[in-house]
């Protein structure tokens, strides 16, 4: 699986080989000023400047809707503890190979050698490739040592470790939200943290006021877009800044899961967006205040968290 995930370009990094680095196509498209992923439009990351990154390969959940090959990567099958590499050496090892990555490019004739400069000199971490990165055991000081070099996080979550949560501070905090109560939420995940996932939302509360935080739900259609109501009750209870509902997007290994039709479309996801702010309105008031809808997915904020995004 690791071969195949490096054909995939997947490149590990580190000396235990449990973290990886992967350039995405929006930092391709970034790069010869073809565009910039929705990250950019929303939040205002340069894609061309963000390493996108992991540090732990392994997963504890096995979502319907993921892309990548989580069913090789489960760490309860491990059958010897892994050995994790420090995050100094971790953040040192993401750097070198990014540089390298995008070396390539270097002399492009669609390449913009200024953009190219800037991309030497990352400003981003974006930890999110793939696994659960709250199972990195060292989590809090990786964050830390990215920050160190002038650098933002986002760290991407799936809930399901809330005494992690309570103690890093990223720049911003993502939670993946997908089900509106427990039954749907074990149909998609596949694991049994529908309690911790409850906790980590009430984590997510106390941090607003030192870390800026989203909730993402993707929805899969026939799966989770339902209950509104429900999404709006767990969405009170971790109040975050923004909120994102995203279709679920038919690639990779989620082909062998799910068939093309659960793909909803950009109307579609706009249509369940709206109703989760309408039952949110008598107690929370967040709007739609922007979209992408080449990447189909709408960010909902109220008008005072949208101050957060200058």
């Amino acid at each position: 699986m690791r071969e195949i995930l490096e054909r995939q370009g997947y490149h590990f990094v580190g000396t235990h080989k449990h973290s990886a680095v992967k350039t995405c196509l929006w930092l391709r498209k970034s790069l010869r000023g073809e565009g910039n992923c929705y990250k950019g439009k929303f939040y205002g990351i340069n894609a061309h400047r963000c390493i996108q990154m992991t540090p732990s390969i392994f997963c504890n959940q096995r979502c319907v809707h993921c892309w990548r090959p989580l069913e090789a990567f489960n760490i309860a099958a491990e059958e010897e503890p892994v050995v994790w590499d420090a995050p100094e050496a971790l953040v040192e090892a993401c750097l070198k190979e990014q540089k390298r990555l995008i070396s390539g490019f270097k002399g492009a004739e669609k390449t913009s050698m200024d953009v190219f400069t800037e991309a030497e000199v990352p400003e981003h971490a974006a930890i999110s490739l793939i696994g659960e990165p709250t199972l990195y055991p060292y989590l809090k000081e990786l964050v830390q040592e990215f920050h160190s070099r002038g650098m933002t996080t986002f760290v991407v979550t799936n809930g399901s470790n809330p005494d992690v949560i309570r103690e890093i501070r990223p720049y911003q905090l993502y939670l993946s939200l997908n089900a509106p109560d427990e039954a749907t939420y074990k149909k998609v995940s596949h694991a049994q943290y529908w309690s911790c996932l409850k906790e980590s939302l009430d984590e997510m509360r106390r941090l607003k006021s030192s870390t800026r935080t989203a909730i993402r739900i993707t929805c899969i259609e026939g799966f989770n877009m339902k209950s509104p109501e429900g999404y709006a009750e767990l969405l009170e209870q971790a109040n975050p800044d923004f909120i994102e509902v995203k279709a679920y997007m038919h690639i990779g290994y989620s082909r062998k899961r799910l068939i093309r039709d659960a793909m909803p479309t950009h109307s579609r996801v706009k249509e369940f967006a709206t109703e989760i702010a309408e039952r949110l309105a008598a107690t929370s008031h967040y709007e739609i205040i922007d979209e992408s809808e080449i990447s189909r997915v709408v960010l909902l904020a109220s008008p005072k968290n949208r101050l957060k995004l200058l």
